[in-house]
């Protein structure tokens, strides 16, 4: 009896090594890109076969070698040096793509998370005849990729003179909003209806009840579908750089990051800037995941039910 429990504890630790081994070594692969990113923004200068910069100490200096340097932050901000005047010239204008990039994720993140959440209650606890024709419906549009039709939606933005600006970004991810309805309909359906039963003896309808009751408990789902629809407009760049091309103003930081280093004449030099960019860019989302990390699994494991 000793001899099997002593085997099973052997094979259970056996496998808890493999599994945490694999985990890291996927989590190592994952964080070197971004390792990479970090570095290549404070180095001094780009030099690919350097990783990790030296001290920015005189002898590190005048012997030349790559050293740590904030100089690519300054640089993205204020702008690039002008070789003949020795000034700093504003080439790119980041601070307006990020301002960009956070009213669009900003405005549509709240109007999406409000339009998500009433579209899963009602197909939750309402029953109506186009209930499932409906659900059925959207699970079939949602199959077609977004691209097919970004020439439509371009001509139609175009007759009504919305092309080309920063609210045709935010009313093209709002209108389909509520197609992404499914995780947060799993959550409520988790939600005993006892509960709405019994706000409804109590005279409550069915506005209080999702306000009252339902979003109450809810904190997790609503945390989640913020998230989603704040990180999708954020990294954007395929429906961004259609509909704001040409116009520098209303480029996002995903098309305007794009475009500075591949129209740059100096690729290789501006290429830590370009890195500074991508640094600053993932910041906030960086943020948001780490303060909401709680929520976020607790929404998704929520929702991950059959509705």
């Amino acid at each position: 009896m000793r001899r099997n429990s002593s085997n099973e504890s052997r094979r259970i630790i056996t496998r808890n090594v493999l599994v945490y081994t694999l985990l890291v070594i996927v989590s190592i692969i994952w964080l070197v890109p971004f390792f990479y990113l970090v570095m290549q923004s404070l180095t001094s200068a780009y030099n690919p076969s350097v990783i990790i910069p030296a001290l920015p100490t005189e002898d590190n200096i005048n012997a030349g070698k790559v050293v740590f340097s904030f100089d690519n932050y300054i640089t993205l901000f204020a702008g690039m040096m002008n070789k003949t005047s020795g000034e700093r010239e504003l080439v790119y204008d980041f601070k307006v793509w990020y301002l960009n990039t956070l009213i669009i994720a900003a405005i549509s993140s709240i109007i999406e998370t409000v339009l998500v959440l009433g579209t899963s209650y009602a197909f939750s606890r309402l029953r109506f005849k186009a209930r499932k024709p409906l659900m059925k419906l959207i699970l079939v549009l949602g199959m077609f990729p977004g691209f097919l039709s970004m020439i439509i939606i371009y001509f139609i933005l175009k007759l009504i003179g919305m092309e080309g600006n920063i609210f045709s970004l935010i009313f093209i991810y709002v209108a389909g909003s509520a197609m992404q309805y499914y995780i947060a309909k799993g959550f409520f359906d988790t939600i005993p209806k006892s509960l709405d039963e019994a706000a409804m003896i109590d005279g409550a309808n069915k506005n209080t009840i999702f306000f009252k009751v339902i979003m109450p408990l809810s904190k997790p789902i609503v945390v989640y579908t913020f998230l989603i629809t704040f990180t999708a407009p954020w990294g954007d760049f395929m429906m961004a750089s259609f509909l704001a091309a040409g116009d520098s103003t209303a480029w996002t930081v995903a098309v305007g990051l794009r475009t500075m280093i591949t129209t740059l004449t100096d690729q290789q030099k501006y290429f830590p800037v370009f890195c500074a960019g991508g640094v600053v860019t993932s910041i906030p989302i960086m943020i948001l995941f780490f303060w909401l990390q709680k929520y976020y699994v607790e929404g998704i494991t929520g929702g991950a039910v059959k509705g």
